[in-house]
């Protein structure tokens, strides 16, 4: 099986996104939390989301999660006849 630049890529891109709906609620406070608010908000906007932060932790644990994921593939962990067979499938 040809593993090319453009599948790397995207399966990257997609991990990458689940990653960071994994981290987005981390840290978060609501102004009802937090004690204050801006009037006409509502109470559980967030008070500071500090998405650099979490874009940053994002992509080194989207990193780290697609370079196990890739060492796995190429020892040979990660093939169609491996899974199958895991999970009671013919194939």
């Amino acid at each position: 099986m040809a593993y090319t630049i453009s599948t790397g890529f995207a399966i990257y891109f997609v991990l990458w996104w689940v990653t960071l709906f994994v981290t987005l609620p981390f840290g978060v406070r609501s102004q009802h939390e937090d004690g204050g608010g801006t009037p006409g908000t509502d109470p559980g906007a967030p008070v500071a989301s500090r998405m650099g932060r979490k874009l940053i932790w994002t992509t080194l644990l989207s990193a780290v999660i697609y370079a196990v994921g890739m060492a796995a593939y190429y020892e040979g962990f990660l093939n169609i006849d491996r899974l199958s067979k895991m999970m009671g499938l013919p194939f």
